[in-house]
């Protein structure tokens, strides 16, 4: 059971870590604070000099090895998921997947408002708190059949998946090749491999419309796709050497694609963001969490599984219904004013709500 609980950080890989955050030599650019061109100077100046001096790992450690780990397979098909039950012997079991550059933290805010259900969060091969990579990387579909394996070794035969970003891709995935096991989808996006293949002839005019704003997203704000699929090694060599530098490339995804928190301030504390990358350092996973970026895996045809899906306006490329309905069954579409990426953790009440709405369809028969 211990191998199950992530394991604790030594006190001789904080001590490296607050050293290299201490040691850190900061260029000199032109336009340090232009958003345009990245996460501004001063913003990491100041997150870096709290990682040093007022951050503790330990507080958070401690609560994150609190939640009931379970470990299931054993090598490359291994799988370390949070299981938290639910008291009813025959509650609903519900898979929740993450994204990139998150993990299963993304969802610490739904756990309490899902205690009617059998939850199960796997943290996805190659993120933080999964079981250690033999090969060179999992692509979304075998990801898939690692994470089908796993349920069923849990005991959970027939589930509702909810997830988005490279979680929604695992879920279509999973969809596709277990529709005995997938009862009901919750995304909040479809798979952007989609768009590669889509023909717009095909589409409606709204959906052909979002084609093109989603291709203008990709050339203003994709770069980090291109670099982490095509040359992923030379990006890792980089941002697992350098804490300033992973912190860099994470924070400037976590507060770009959130929210603003009534619109004056970012969706995570300053805690909260330095959480999400410590547990990238620590586990030494930035570099296998490219994997889905370089393992392409073509997305499934049309998924007949019915599906809720919840646009969230300040997602980073939130598609109309005309463009996700030429992909799933949408039984669903459930728009919000607020929330973005990571809508699990910035809107978790609404979030619920929708996974609610996919569940009782389930239930419904």
């Amino acid at each position: 059971m211990s191998d199950a609980i992530p394991p604790a950080a030594t006190d001789e890989d904080l001590d490296d870590l607050r050293r290299r955050v201490c040691a850190t030599r900061r260029p000199r650019v032109p336009g340090r604070d232009d958003p345009r061109r990245g996460v501004a100077g001063s913003f990491l100046d100041a997150l870096l000099e709290h990682w040093s001096q007022a951050y503790d790992w330990r507080v958070h450690e401690r609560r994150i090895r609190s939640l009931p780990w379970q470990l299931t397979g054993t090598g490359d098909t291994g799988l370390r998921v949070i299981h938290q039950r639910s008291a009813a012997p025959d509650a609903p079991a519900v898979l929740l997947l993450h994204g990139w550059p998150d993990s299963v933290l993304r969802f610490e805010r739904l756990l309490p408002l899902l205690t009617g259900y059998d939850v199960v969060v796997p943290a996805l091969p190659g993120f933080p708190f999964a079981p250690a990579l033999t090969t060179t990387g999992m692509s979304v579909a075998r990801m898939a059949d690692v994470v089908a394996a796993g349920m069923a070794q849990l005991g959970h035969r027939r589930y509702t998946v909810s997830g988005g970003d490279v979680g929604g891709d695992v879920a279509e995935q999973l969809a596709a090749a277990h529709p005995d096991r997938v009862a009901a989808l919750h995304l909040t996006n479809v798979s952007p491999r989609h768009a590669a293949l889509a023909d717009p002839a095909a589409l409606p005019p709204e959906a052909r419309a979002y084609l093109a704003q989603a291709g203008q997203w990709f050339r203003s704000e994709g770069g980090y796709i291109a670099e982490q699929s095509t040359r992923p090694n030379t990006l890792a060599a980089g941002l697992g050497d350098s804490p300033a530098g992973l912190a860099a490339w994470i924070v400037e995804k976590l507060v770009g694609w959130s929210d603003p928190t009534d619109g004056v301030g970012p969706a995570f504390t300053v805690d909260e963001l330095l959480t999400w990358v410590t547990a990238y350092w620590l586990t030494g996973t930035i570099g296998t969490s490219f994997a889905p970026y370089v393992e392409a895996a073509e997305p499934p045809g049309y998924l007949s599984t019915p599906c809720v899906v919840s646009a969230f306006a300040h997602d980073t490329k939130p598609a109309p219904r005309a463009y996700v309905e030429a992909f799933v069954d949408v039984r669903a579409f459930v728009e919000h004013g607020r929330g973005g990426h990571f809508a699990a953790w910035e809107q978790p009440a609404a979030y619920a709500e929708d996974l609610h709405l996919a569940v009782r369809g389930r239930l419904r028969g």
